[in-house]
């Protein structure tokens, strides 16, 4: 089941975002950026994003979410127990579909450079990839630079990509 989070989910939510981000991105952004990424630090950020999450339930587990911020899908995590069981992809048409209904027929993503796994997987549900992105990272007081790639797909309410695009 694909539904919008409540807050009493936020505390999963943060537990699945950290063992998810530790598994796609170590060894593929720089050693700081890893090391402050710590499970009390996805604990601080979950609360205060729960209007724009969206959790995937299996069984009455979350055991997924995605997060959107203006017409970017900016978080897609899977708990790394659950890869491959088919969860990801209903999640990440969610978040299309919701940025489709909020006026966007453009969206896009964030992939760092090294997480082959998930470049894949985008690239297989329609996305493009647009380029090289240096996203900048805010964490423990300091700026980071991410090697990563812009992914963009068209949208349309519904799911599928805007024709002629």
């Amino acid at each position: 089941m694909i539904r919008p989070a409540r807050p009493d989910d936020m505390a999963v939510v943060a537990d699945i975002w950290h063992r998810a981000w530790h598994v796609g991105h170590a060894g593929h952004v720089p050693e700081g950026l890893t090391a402050a990424r710590t499970l009390e630090a996805f604990h601080a950020r979950t609360p205060a994003r729960v209007a724009d999450t969206t959790v995937a339930e299996v069984d009455g587990k979350i055991v997924g979410f995605t997060m959107v911020a203006g017409d970017e899908v900016e978080q897609v995590f899977v708990d790394p127990r659950s890869h491959g069981t088919g969860v990801a992809a209903p999640l990440l048409a969610a978040a299309e579909d919701r940025l489709a209904a909020a006026g966007h027929d453009v969206v896009w993503l964030a992939v760092v450079v090294g997480n082959a796994r998930a470049r894949a997987f985008y690239e297989k549900h329609g996305w493009r990839d647009a380029g090289d992105l240096p996203y900048e990272v805010s964490a423990g007081g300091t700026t980071y630079v991410s090697p990563c790639r812009r992914y963009e797909k068209a949208v349309s309410i519904g799911g599928t990509s805007a024709p002629g695009r």
